[in-house]
């Protein structure tokens, strides 16, 4: 699967496609009200509290000691906390633009960055909505302190949203497993076909933010499309890769 101009949409033959570039600028030659669903997981610019702290390579950031394998790295991550907050209401507010009416938004975050992330969301014009908990199982034990096994989705919705369908939880334990991990901060296949049901059959879900391409996977396996931009070569390549051996299955 080749990358796609910013203006070429998913189709359902094609329910897969990835724009190579800068997530803002390409954001914003998407079209308007185009969008039933955002997915995604920007760079946190966390795993410290001080500029040196956020200043090093992602892989000490959020590689455990011990793991074997190695993933490409990923630039982006090294924001203090105002110009993270700022950035992300730049491109909340053009996935506003892009989205349908009652559309939802869902944006991954950590603890540290949790508070800014909620204001960015409204800064960006969504309504905020709330925050779902995604439990890690499995999570190292620091001794006398409370495990971090816990990331959050900040979600809210562009305007007011029909209160019809089925309902969704508000807390998901999924377990991160190497065989399934392809990125640093990779989320798990199983987690992501679960949140892209926010979307309905056949809707079509933005991640500006694509990562490896999980999104994207769980969308096609859901019978949803997906439109993905990275910036990063080898994973806008990898995104490709993962989104052809499941679509090739299913034509």
């Amino acid at each position: 699967m080749g990358s796609t101009a910013t203006g070429e949409l998913p189709t359902a033959q094609e329910p897969v496609r990835v724009i190579e570039g800068e997530s803002l600028a390409a954001l914003r030659e998407v079209p308007s009200g185009c969008v039933d669903a955002v997915l995604t997981a920007p760079p946190y610019s966390s795993g410290g509290f001080t500029r040196a702290d956020r200043q090093r390579d992602v892989s000490v950031k959020y590689q455990q000691t011990g793991t074997r394998r190695q993933y490409p790295t990923f630039s982006g991550d090294a924001r203090d906390q105002r110009a993270f907050g700022y950035w992300c209401a730049l491109w909340l507010s053009e996935c506003l633009r892009a989205s349908k009416p009652g559309a939802v938004c869902g944006v991954f975050t950590d603890w540290r960055q949790l508070g800014e992330t909620t204001n960015a969301l409204q800064a960006g014009g969504w309504v905020y909505r709330g925050i779902v908990v995604w439990h890690k199982p499995g999570a190292r034990p620091i001794q006398g302190r409370f495990c971090s096994e816990c990331e959050y989705l900040v979600w809210g919705t562009n305007g007011p949203r029909p209160l019809s369908g089925s309902p969704f939880p508000g807390f998901y334990s999924v377990p991160v497993r190497q065989r399934d991990k392809h990125h640093l901060t990779g989320k798990p296949t199983d987690l992501m076909r679960a949140l892209v049901k926010v979307c309905p059959p056949g809707g079509l879900i933005l991640d500006c933010f694509a990562g490896s391409g999980t999104t994207g996977v769980a969308a096609a396996l859901e019978g949803r499309r997906c439109l993905l931009i990275e910036r990063e070569a080898p994973y806008a390549q990898m995104c490709r890769e993962r989104a052809a051996q499941v679509i090739a299955p299913a034509n």
